[in-house]
Formats: structure tokens, C-alpha cells, sequence
């Protein structure tokens, strides 16, 4: 009798030993819902392991490339403007404004004149309230000033007198290069200067 009794309580123990291992199996596979129909609160075997995501959450990305966000868009305004621009101008010893050009003492200066300082006005509210915009922020208002000294002077339309067309000279060179110096501070916001 006692190995009877024996085989009937192995056969009991094994029942309870499948009838766990299905409950613990079924509370894994159904999320370990809680008796609300919740998401247990107690951790499960699957949730121990720290979970890889490919893409980074915004609460993990450094405030950096926040800063480089704003930097990249930026950029990619100002460059947009200064290419139109530079097709239309030209810039360098290529620009109107070149102390170089025939065409240093006319319209067609002040035209690349105008578009660069409306260039330099576009980096500047493109920048406005942000840090890390050092370079890009003095060579914008530098180029404004530029083009403020060229219309004062009236260098567009053609002066006679040689005092005043020398006085011309520096802001229509700071003119000329205008843009690629933008486009020089554009890049070195990228590296937050």
C-alpha cells in the first residue's frame, strides 16, 4: 500500500508541478495582467533585461545636439539665401561690389549690396536668442554696417569726387566677400563659434 500511496502522491506533485508551470507560462505570454486587466506593477522575467532601441529617446539626447539642431537649420537657411545670391552676383572678385568691378560705382552693386544685407538680416533673426552664434552674429551686423556706409556715401551712383569714391572702396570689399564670410559663420556655428 505504501508504494501505491507513494505513486499517488508523485502523480499529485507532477499535476501541481504542470499546473504551475502553465499558470507562470500564461501570465508571460498574456503581459502578467493584474486582476484590473492592467499591466502588473511586479516585474516580470521578460521586463528585467533593459530594452535597446535603435532610435534615442529625446529625454536621452544630450543638450548638445539640441544646440546643433538649431545650428544644422541655421545653416541650411542661410546657405539657401547665399547660393540664390551668389548666382544672381556672383561674390569674391566676382561680385559687382569687387574694388576690382566697372560696375563698383553702379546699380547693379547696390542691387548685391541690398540682397547681401538682406542675407545678413536673415542670419541674424534666424539666430536671434540662441548661443553659439558668435561669428555669424558679428559678420552679419558687420556686413549691414557695410552696406549702410556704401548707400550713405551714394557709391551706386557713380560719385565724381575721388575722396569719396576711395571711402567706397572698404565697405563695397567687406560687400563682395559678404557672403561667403556668411556662409563661413554659418559653418562655424556648427562648431558653436
Amino acid at each position: 500500500m505504501s508504494k501505491l500511496f507513494e505513486a499517488e502522491a508523485n502523480m499529485k506533485w507532477d499535476a501541481l508541478r504542470a499546473v504551475a508551470a502553465l499558470g507562470v507560462a500564461a501570465a508571460i505570454i498574456t503581459g502578467c495582467r493584474n486582476s484590473n486587466g492592467g499591466p502588473s506593477t511586479q516585474p516580470s522575467a521578460t521586463s528585467a533585461a533593459p530594452t535597446i532601441s535603435a532610435t534615442p529617446s529625446r529625454e536621452s539626447v544630450p543638450a548638445q545636439s539640441s544646440r546643433a539642431l538649431a545650428a544644422e537649420k541655421v545653416k541650411s537657411a542661410v546657405e539657401l539665401r547665399i547660393s540664390a545670391d551668389e548666382k544672381e552676383f556672383g561674390s569674391g572678385v566676382n561680385s559687382p561690389c569687387s574694388t576690382s568691378s566697372s560696375e563698383l560705382f553702379t546699380a547693379k552693386c547696390r542691387a548685391a549690396a541690398d540682397a547681401t544685407s538682406s542675407a545678413a538680416g536673415l542670419a541674424l533673426r534666424e539666430i536671434d536668442g540662441r548661443a553659439g552664434f558668435a561669428t555669424l552674429a558679428s559678420t552679419a551686423r558687420r556686413l549691414q554696417v557695410a552696406v549702410q556706409q556704401y548707400e550713405q556715401l551714394g557709391c551706386a551712383t557713380g560719385p565724381a569726387a575721388a575722396d569719396t569714391r576711395h571711402a567706397c572702396l572698404a565697405p563695397a570689399a567687406l560687400i563682395a566677400q559678404g557672403l561667403d564670410d556668411l556662409r563661413d559663420g554659418a559653418n562655424l556655428a556648427l562648431a558653436g563659434k
